[in-house]
C-alpha cells in the first residue's frame, strides 16, 4: 500500500514539474509569438478596424502583448516608437517619417490592405490627341517604388525643398526620354502634397515629350477634382486605386487587395466618364505597420508574417 502511494506521489510530482516547465520553464513555445512580446500603437479605433488590429488578428493570427491608442499615423505614434513605449506602429506607407526615423516598413505579405497603389487617371480625349501620354506616365509608374515615393515626400515636407526642384531631380535621374507630343494638357491635384509632387513629375515628363502643360494643383477634394476631370478643366490626376474606385462606385465594396483587379474594376466605372486609369505603380499610400530598425534586427522582422513566429 505504501509502495503504491509513493509511486502515485512520485507521478504527481513529475506531472507538476512538467507542467511548470511548459508554463514558465523557458522553452520556446512558452514564450509565445514575437507579437505577444510587443506593443502595437495606432488610432483608438484600430482594435475594431478590419485593416488594423482586427485584420492583423484575422489575417495573420497575431495577438499583441498590448494595444496603445495613439493617433492615425501621426506624431504621437512616431514618438511612442522612438521612446520604446510601443514596438509596432501604424503609419501610412509613404509617410516621410519612415525615412526620417529609419523605421522598417513591414511587408504586407498576406495582403491585408486594399490596393491603394498610385495610378494616373487621364481623360480619354487627351490620350487620343497624344498617345505619348500613356507611354510617358506608364514609364513614371514603373520607376515609382515605395522607397522613391517616401523619399520624394521627405524632400518636400521635411527637407523643405520646392516641389518643382524635387520633381526635376527625380525625372533627370530616371532618364526619361519621350517625344512626339503636341498641343497642351492640364495636370491637376487635390489638396494633398503627395499628389502635387506626382502631378509635377507628370508635367515635367510630358513637357520633355513636347506637350505644353498647365498646372492646376491644390484644387480641393475628390468631389471637386473628379468633376474637373470629366469636364475637361484638367486632363490628368494622380490617384490611389482602391480609394478612387470606391469613390466612383459610391462605396460598393469592389476594391480588393489585388492592384491589377482593382484597376480593371476602376476602369469599368471610368469608361462612361470619358476617363481611363493607366498602369499602377508599386508604390502605395495605405495603412502600413512599422518597427524601429533595432526591433527589426532583434527579431529578424521583414514582413508582418514574421510577427507570428515563435519569440526567441
Amino acid at each position: 500500500m505504501r509502495h503504491i502511494r509513493t509511486a502515485a506521489l512520485g507521478a504527481a510530482m513529475l506531472a507538476l514539474i512538467v507542467s511548470a516547465c511548459s508554463l514558465g520553464g523557458g522553452g520556446q513555445a512558452s514564450k509565445g509569438t514575437i507579437a505577444s512580446q510587443l506593443v502595437l500603437a495606432g488610432p483608438p479605433e484600430c482594435p475594431e478596424r478590419p485593416f488594423c488590429l482586427k485584420g492583423l488578428t484575422g489575417t495573420y493570427g497575431i495577438t499583441f502583448k498590448e494595444f496603445k491608442p495613439t493617433d492615425p499615423g501621426g506624431p504621437i505614434t512616431i514618438e511612442a516608437l522612438k521612446k520604446g513605449d510601443a514596438q509596432v506602429g501604424l503609419l501610412f506607407t509613404s509617410d516621410p517619417a519612415i525615412a526620417v526615423n529609419g523605421f522598417v516598413l513591414l511587408k504586407d505579405d498576406k495582403q491585408l490592405q486594399l490596393a491603394d497603389n498610385l495610378v494616373p487617371v487621364v481623360r480619354q480625349a487627351a490620350l487620343d490627341a497624344n498617345p505619348v501620354i500613356e507611354d510617358a506616365l506608364n514609364a513614371v509608374m514603373a520607376k515609382l517604388d515605395q522607397a522613391a515615393l517616401t523619399d520624394l515626400n521627405k524632400q518636400v515636407t521635411v527637407d523643405g525643398k520646392a516641389v518643382p526642384e524635387v520633381a526635376k531631380a527625380w525625372v533627370e535621374a530616371g532618364g526619361f526620354s519621350f517625344s512626339g507630343g503636341s498641343g497642351s494638357v492640364t495636370v491637376g491635384s487635390t489638396n494633398f502634397y503627395e499628389q502635387e509632387i506626382l502631378g509635377e513629375i507628370f508635367a515635367q515628363v510630358l513637357e520633355q515629350a513636347g506637350i505644353t502643360v498647365e498646372r492646376k494643383f491644390q484644387l480641393g477634394n475628390r468631389e471637386i477634382v473628379f468633376p474637373a476631370l470629366e469636364s475637361g478643366e484638367i486632363d490628368i490626376l494622380a490617384e490611389y486605386a482602391a480609394t478612387a474606385l470606391e469613390f466612383v462606385n459610391a462605396g460598393a465594396g469592389e476594391a480588393s487587395t489585388d492592384p491589377a483587379a482593382t484597376v480593371v474594376k476602376f476602369n469599368e466605372h471610368l469608361a462612361s466618364r470619358g476617363l481611363v486609369a493607366l498602369a499602377f505603380a508599386a508604390a502605395t499610400d495605405q495603412n502600413g505597420f512599422v518597427v524601429t530598425k533595432a526591433t527589426a534586427d532583434k527579431y529578424g522582422l521583414v514582413s508582418i508574417s514574421d510577427l507570428a513566429k515563435p519569440a526567441p
